[in-house]
């Protein structure tokens, strides 16, 4: 669906399933930036991250001269205080509220993601595509920084978004829910860090800046031909397959993102599975708490519509409203919130209130950081003129 309105084109290429190496994003740049079906920082099969740990545990085990080159500090770590706005505070504080998930759906396919607690009661926030091969059947379960590890269900989630809150069905008590910041008030160059299972590798934190903001990104979870869209925080903070789910946070502690995506360079034969250069992708957490309140309120994702469909085509120097919709509906919903505002097939959207829409991917994700009910401006060309219109976003509930 180019709007989530009900019928459209297809979203765009779905990554590889997990275990694969996912291919090079495709993407243009315009006003907006990224458009790219960007490969998720999606789940890896658990024995390479058993590989890779293992791999490192001989490297360091097993020097060439086969002697032990360790060296005694006079203080042993744990007798070591780190300010709490250091990197090392922040981490010390946020690793005990931040699971790795273990997802085994009943096909056997599988892999490891990260997710955090999200409140008192057991509640879980991750990515859509950490969960998606166990959701209907198969197991899940999280595993705490301390090594302890409980099962859990999934309560809703949401494909468009790519949110998805669990529940530990039997959670210890004293959850520590880690604390939620305000993703509007992020600055370019605010400090990040990264906590997440890269290639299996549990609680490994990284750390870099906000490269961007409202970064309109496309990324297949590799179960389906649909996309999630979203306009993104960018960051160089490392992001790699396993990090998905966990939480991108700023130099307080306060959860600013999911780390949902990455744009990477992998790819050929006989290579792993692709890994971070730098540009990684994280849903903004004032969109996700929406989210993850409305799916453990209702189990259901609700989305805003301006009832038409867009073309995912990227030549189109905007938005551009197809000619018909899917299975030959109507493009434009009779009476829906555009067809009420005047839109019509063929205008091209141009903008959304101030932002430059340079496609139709990127129009989706400015609406979907909106609510059902809210007033928006409409920018749009038609036969050669420059029109606005008002509309009131509609709704859609459920994934389709």
């Amino acid at each position: 669906m180019g709007n989530g309105s009900g019928g459209g084109p297809v979203w765009g290429a779905p990554s590889p399933q997990p275990g694969h190496t996912p291919s090079p994003a495709t993407g243009k740049r315009g006003a907006g930036g990224l458009i790219a079906a960007v490969a998720v920082a999606a789940l890896v099969a658990g024995g390479i991250g058993g590989a890779l740990g293992f791999w490192a545990a001989d490297r360091n085990d097993n020097g060439s001269s086969g002697s032990s080159t360790t060296v005694s500090a006079s203080d042993s770590p744990r007798d070591l205080k780190r300010p709490a706005g250091t990197v090392a505070g922040v981490a010390a504080k946020a690793l005990p509220s931040v699971v790795t998930i273990d997802a085994q759906g009943g096909d056997g396919e599988g892999g490891t993601g990260t997710g955090f607690v999200y409140d008192k009661e057991g509640h879980i926030l991750t990515n859509n595509h950490v969960v998606a091969s166990a959701a209907e059947s198969g197991e899940l379960s999280a595993t705490f920084s301390d090594g302890k590890k409980y099962a859990a269900e999934v309560v809703g989630r949401a494909q468009g978004y790519d949110v998805a809150v669990l529940k530990l069905k039997n959670p210890p008590a004293g959850l520590t829910p880690l604390p939620l910041g305000n993703s509007e008030s992020v600055a370019v160059g605010d400090s990040t860090i990264a906590i997440g299972a890269p290639f299996g590798l549990s609680n490994t934190v990284t750390t870099g800046i906000i490269s961007a903001k409202n970064r309109p990104v496309a990324s297949g979870d590799g179960s389906s031909s649909k996309n999630s869209y979203m306009s993104a925080l960018q960051t160089d903070a490392s992001i790699n397959p396993g990090n998905s789910g966990g939480p991108l946070l700023d130099a307080t502690g306060a959860v600013i993102g999911i780390n949902s995506a990455i744009q990477s360079t992998g790819g050929g034969l006989g290579q792993s599975q692709a890994g971070s250069i730098g540009l990684g992708f994280a849903i903004p957490i004032n969109q996700a708490k929406n989210v993850a309140e409305q799916l453990i309120k209702t189990g259901k994702p609700v989305y805003p519509v301006i009832g038409a469909t867009v073309s995912m085509e990227e030549k189109t120097g905007g938005a551009a409203i197809s000619p018909e919709g899917a299975a030959g509906t109507p493009s434009v919903t009779p009476n829906g919130p555009a067809a009420k505002a005047g839109l019509k097939p063929g205008d091209v959207i141009t903008k959304f209130n101030d932002t430059v829409i340079d496609s139709g991917p990127t129009l989706i994700g400015e609406i979907w950081t909106r609510k059902p009910g809210e007033k928006v401006t409409l920018t749009y060309e038609r036969d050669g003129k420059t029109s606005t219109a008002e509309v009131t976003l509609g709704q859609r509930e459920g994934d389709s």
